[in-house]
């Protein structure tokens, strides 16, 4: 039982101490979050426009449908088929590796190209995510929009998809969850991200049991923090409703 307590008494030491290895941590801890929240701003945006143009080409009568919004559907359908039916990580490794082949190995550069590729896979989950709040959103509220004279765009913007939002915000909140895990990955293209802080410091110090169990940690720590927050907002949204 002695031996267990110095063995993890030195692997503190080493990984969070010695050489001031806990900078490994605050800094790729600081990479996770900015990869997190700007893919998520990024898959938002992409994801709320696909699914408004699938929604609109489903809701359009079969004698009247628009041939721009049907070719607009088409790639959106095609995106969605794609990214959903490939790993991210394959993803991942075309973005950077292909698509960014002749750029420079650099932070900034690695940054933008795992934004970019998160960005664009969490937009096609989120895009089925809102689809689905707005096509559980009665058809007669969109007619009561149009009859008070608003138009298409603006019946979706001031009805539907604040009503859509309240119905999927349990589901956005588990793709945000998702995506903050999954960028994790970016091990595979040298990011240097809390992973690979981790993967540094046991490399240094040949001790693996601390190392990995500290980013366990920190992620789990994250993840019930944003639960605690989903359950917040969640909590406050039906009150709104009540009252």
């Amino acid at each position: 039982m002695q031996k267990i307590i110095e063995g993890l008494r030195l692997g503190i030491y080493q990984t969070f101490i010695l050489e001031n290895n806990y900078k490994y941590f605050i800094n790729g801890l600081g990479i996770t979050l900015l990869v997190t929240a700007s893919a998520l701003i990024l898959g938002l945006i992409l994801g709320i426009f696909v699914a408004i143009v699938r929604s609109a080409h489903d809701q359009q009568p079969q004698n009247r449908r628009n041939p721009l919004l049907g070719i607009l559907n088409i790639i959106c359908r095609l995106y969605l088929t794609v990214i959903r039916g490939t790993p991210s990580m394959v993803q991942l490794l075309i973005m950077w590796f292909v698509i960014w082949a002749s750029a420079r190995a650099t932070d900034g550069n690695m940054i933008r190209c795992a934004i970019l590729s998160f960005g664009i896979n969490s937009g096609a989950y989120i895009a089925e995510i809102v689809r689905s709040g707005i096509m559980s959103i009665d058809k007669g509220q969109m007619e009561a929009g149009r009859s008070l004279g608003l138009t298409y765009a603006a019946t979706m913007k001031g009805v539907i998809i604040p009503q859509a939002f309240k119905n999927v915000l349990p589901a956005l909140g588990n793709e945000m969850i998702t995506l903050l895990k999954e960028t994790s990955i970016v091990t595979v293209i040298g990011l240097k991200d809390l992973t690979k802080g981790a993967m540094i410091i046991q490399s240094k110090t040949y001790q693996a049991l601390v190392p990995f169990l500290a980013i366990a940690a920190i992620y789990l720590v994250m993840v019930l923090f944003l639960t605690w927050v989903m359950d917040k907002v969640e909590r406050r949204m039906r009150e709104s409703d009540i009252r």
